[in-house]
């Protein structure tokens, strides 16, 4: 089952079940799916290409959550933490820092760099390699780290 399918059932049992907030956001899975899919050439999104559209629905509702937050607006803040506990459920399972680090360990000894100047190399094979497993923020942290000792 492809994962426009998962959704669109997803959102006929939502609909069945009459959960409004969990609507809303497969809606707009869906909706930026739909937009993938129509602003390309194929009439067709890839797995890969959803879970990259997923990712960043997450992100920005977790971005969005946090300034609700700062701003003292907890019952938005609620609303946008529950859509992306649902947009979550969609994820890959996200590698922990301890798999970040054997990975980032792994492509500065494939790559052969030994300073920070160096990052850059390790950075290219670490962000096709951990796509959608790791947030770019922690990889470039742990491999700053690792390529500062």
């Amino acid at each position: 089952m492809s994962f426009t399918a998962k959704i669109n059932d997803a959102i006929k049992q939502a609909m069945l079940a009459k959960e409004k907030e969990r609507l809303a956001a497969l809606r707009d899975i869906k909706s930026k799916l739909l937009l993938e899919a129509t602003s390309g050439a194929g009439a067709d999104v890839s797995d890969e290409a959803a879970m990259k559209i997923c990712l960043k629905l997450h992100k920005q509702r977790m971005e969005t959550f946090e300034l609700y937050i700062a701003q003292g607006r907890q019952d938005l803040a609620d609303e946008e933490l529950f859509q992306a506990k649902v947009i979550e459920e969609y994820l890959p399972k996200m590698l922990t820092e301890d798999e970040i680090r054997s990975e980032v360990i792994k492509a500065i000894s494939e790559t052969g760099a030994s300073n920070p100047q160096e990052m850059g190399k390790v950075m290219g094979v670490l962000t096709s390699r951990l796509a959608g497993k790791a947030d770019g923020k922690i990889i470039a942290a742990i491999v700053k780290e690792q390529l500062s000792k």
